[in-house]
């Protein structure tokens, strides 16, 4: 086994650039609900019913701040949006979910509920 090498996460490491970030696990599905055109936040609602306001609008202004999302404010009227870089992650999201498909009974077996630190090893997020 090779060395890690200690630059492996130097600062001009794109990681922090990573376009889904982890921590927030509504992004991709809100991308997905925005595939077809702008949306209105209580359209957003109606397939995302299991999050909250409060995360949902986390996470649309993540989007957002990464260039994936764009709002759009004409009068009171709220739209989002996604950008051509958000456009461009919708093949990605095709692959992952085709992956989580074939992978699904695996990854069910291999969840332990009664895990403490939510299926992590004890690793942090």
């Amino acid at each position: 086994m090779s060395e890690l090498a200690v630059d492996m996460f130097d600062e001009i490491c794109p990681s922090p650039m990573q376009p889904l970030r982890m921590r927030d696990k509504w992004a991709p599905m809100v991308l997905r609900c925005l595939e077809d055109g702008p949306r209105r936040f209580s359209e957003l609602r109606v397939p995302l019913h299991r999050t909250s306001a409060k995360e949902l609008t986390r996470s649309l202004r993540n989007l957002q701040h990464d260039g994936f999302v764009c709002r759009t404010s004409v009068g009171r009227t709220v739209t989002y949006e996604l950008t051509d870089l958000g456009r461009s992650l919708l093949d990605l999201l095709d692959t992952v979910y085709a992956w989580s498909e074939e992978h699904g009974a695996d990854l069910l077996d291999a969840y332990d509920p009664d895990d403490a630190e939510g299926g992590r090893g004890g690793l942090a997020p």
